[in-house]
């Protein structure tokens, strides 16, 4: 739940350096390399799977070879349903895949596992039918103030099976995924504002 299954054996051990205030992004897909055939419809991922993507960040003392249970994870950033209907995953979709935000100039220098994360809700007014999709990244902050104190969370506990944001119906009255008429809030802690 932290980073993905297999993640205890990092496939690269390279850490990019990023600056606080700089834009850091991902690339969705789900499949490594791209879309499997020209036009495919779920590059980069199937449309139907509407919902929030979020990013967050734990301390480490080495990202290259860190390992991602027992870590303390705070929120830096999300992107949910807006009021036009659209979700994050729609902005990521419409953006090829990509994921941009721009990191907290309040950070501690050193390093961090980046996790990136998609929670698809088309099947979530069941029980344990929201669907999970993370992964991490290694980075070392530069330049970052320090001066946060943010809340943290772990994974697994962050999230609680019932929570508005993943136990939900996402459609409206004509059963569009625009939202059931509640305001859709998020799951896990408040974002981190410097």
């Amino acid at each position: 739940m932290a980073c993905n299954f297999g993640y205890r054996t990092p496939v690269s051990t390279k850490v990019i350096d990023v600056k606080g205030g700089d834009k850091v992004g991902v690339q969705w897909g789900h499949v490594i390399g791209g879309a499997q055939f020209a036009n495919d419809p779920d590059h980069p991922i199937a449309k139907s799977h509407k919902g929030p993507t979020i990013f967050y960040m734990a301390k480490v003392d080495n990202a290259a070879n860190a390992q991602p249970n027992g870590l303390r994870w705070f929120k830096v950033h999300e992107d949910g349903l807006d009021g036009s209907g659209q979700w994050g995953v729609d902005r990521m979709i419409n953006a090829g895949g990509w994921q941009d935000f721009t990191l907290p100039s309040c950070i501690a220098p050193g390093n961090y596992l980046l996790r990136a994360e998609i929670i698809a809700l088309h099947s979530a007014n069941q029980p344990s039918q929201a669907q999970f999709y993370m992964g991490c990244a290694q980075i070392n902050v530069v330049g970052g103030s320090g001066g946060a104190s943010p809340q943290t969370v772990s994974f697994p506990g962050a999230y609680n099976a019932n929570d508005p944001g993943i136990l939900v119906s996402i459609y409206d009255s004509k059963g569009q995924p625009k939202g059931n008429g509640q305001p859709y809030k998020i799951p896990g802690p408040a974002v981190l504002r410097c």
